[in-house]
């Protein structure tokens, strides 16, 4: 298995465009963030995400780069609903006392402008905190403070086996 690793990497970089080499450079520094475990997960790795966690939020911000784009050359919507989804996973998470865990149950997301500019920076909120459920909403806002969307979601406490 290693051997195919190294010759579809070899591979990809004989054959890659500056443009492509600075988005391999992305991916790779981003899966050594998880390796280094300053990111938790290879998606938090990959997408470069910084966190800050209080009681009553969290913050999370996404440098924009090429790797995130879609075909229009604008932040992918998948994208936007990920950063979205982990800022409001990792917010219900961290308020839940041990053995307990938060999975997303429902995402509601209504995209109001294009992902463009430096950075995206998603803020998340606790609306309710039940025994079995959570509702939390999150605004993602654009490097140049155009809010681009509006989030709600709903999670489900389950015991962590």
């Amino acid at each position: 298995m290693n051997n195919q690793v190294k010759e579809l990497f070899e591979e990809c970089l004989a054959s890659s465009s500056p443009e492509e080499l600075a988005i391999l450079e992305t991916v790779l520094r981003g899966f050594q963030k998880k390796q280094k475990n300053i990111n938790s997960s290879y998606i938090g790795g990959l997408l470069h995400m910084e966190r800050k966690i209080k009681e009553e939020y969290c913050e999370l911000t996404v440098p924009i780069s090429p790797l995130l784009h879609n075909s229009l050359g604008i932040v992918h919507g998948g994208i936007t609903a990920t950063i979205i989804d982990s800022a409001m996973g990792t917010l219900a998470n961290s308020i839940l006392p041990d053995g307990f865990g938060a999975v997303t149950s429902q995402l509601n997301i209504h995209y109001l402008s294009v992902g463009k500019g430096d950075y995206l920076q998603c803020k998340a909120h606790i609306d309710h905190k039940g025994t079995k459920t959570m509702v939390i909403s999150a605004d993602v806002h654009r490097s140049d403070g155009k809010k681009i969307a509006k989030a709600s979601g709903s999670f489900f406490i389950i015991r962590k086996k």
